[in-house]
């Protein structure tokens, strides 16, 4: 039986985020696939611990019995952090087997609405005959999570591409396969850096692009960074600044109401305009090759 929705998560350091990644999309999954290296070990080789609680919370969720394991030795020592993840990207969606359609999500991203993102795939079901032949990618958009003070959330006010899903995942960096990109109106919330400085300091040393960038002068910057003084300050991102050029901001720390609120907001959903000129070019970008 193909066909069906098939969506794999990363199991890290950040498993907790988990917690609120995996509900979205639960309903709407044929199947979950949570890829789980055999050692606890990092793309950098770094060791984490998982506690129990956290199997006992998916053991209780998972109700239809949609959830399964994958542990294997994703930590290749001569392969860099980047390498690693594209590696385990791979083989999860390899597990998650080809002839469906393979959604992945990171632990810190939410889909906001992913009955809608199903149903927009379903639109393209024909790519499942002969994916080998006919090789796409679904891409969404990141509403990217800044820094939560006090009495909101601090967020980046244009959302950004994100690729989610493949018919044929032959990886060549992360998620991307350099194959044509179909793109849809479905937003994400992206918890990338919103965490505590702790958390954010063990994402930024651990991550793919741990080597990208200078971590200590990003994370001074994100300190002095509030409600208060957001409006004067630009470049947020940590690879090319300026890619997050400004900020916004949110004053509710409650996720469902932060969904809600974001979703109701019609500059942050790509124009049917803007979706039919991204996907026109790709269709004619990729039509010989």
């Amino acid at each position: 039986m193909m066909k069906k929705i098939h969506v794999g998560f990363l199991l890290s350091y950040d498993y907790e985020n988990l917690k609120k990644a995996i509900p979205p999309v639960y309903e709407g999954a044929d199947a979950i696939f949570i890829a789980e290296d055999k050692e606890y070990r990092t793309w950098s080789g770094e060791k984490f611990e998982v506690s129990s609680s956290f199997y006992d919370w998916l053991k209780e969720f998972d109700t239809e019995n949609k959830i399964q394991i994958y542990k294997d030795d994703f930590y290749l020592p001569e392969l860099t952090a980047i390498e690693n993840d594209t590696r385990e990207r791979t083989m999860l969606s390899e597990k998650m087997g080809v002839g469906n359609w393979l959604v992945q999500v990171d632990a810190d991203e939410y889909f906001i609405d992913f009955n809608g993102f199903v149903k927009n795939l379903r639109k393209y079901d024909r790519f499942l005959d002969n994916p080998e032949k006919t090789p796409v990618q679904i891409a969404g958009f990141l509403i990217n999570m800044y820094k939560y003070t006090d009495d909101g959330l601090l967020y980046v006010d244009q959302p950004t591409k994100v690729l989610l899903a493949t018919n044929y995942p032959k990886y060549t960096y992360a998620r991307q396969n350099r194959k044509r990109i179909i793109y849809v109106d479905s937003l994400l919330m992206h918890e990338c850096i919103s965490r505590s400085e702790e958390d954010l300091m063990t994402k930024l040393t651990n991550w793919g692009h741990s080597k990208d960038f200078d971590i200590e002068s990003y994370v001074d910057k994100w300190r002095t960074v509030n409600k208060n003084n957001y409006k004067e300050m630009q470049d947020f991102f940590y690879l090319e600044p300026s890619g997050w050029k400004s900020l916004d901001f949110i004053d509710s720390k409650d996720i469902d109401e932060i969904k809600t609120r974001l979703n109701a907001k019609s500059n942050l959903h790509p124009s049917p305009f803007f979706l039919f000129k991204k996907n026109l070019g790709q269709y004619f970008k990729h039509l010989f090759k």
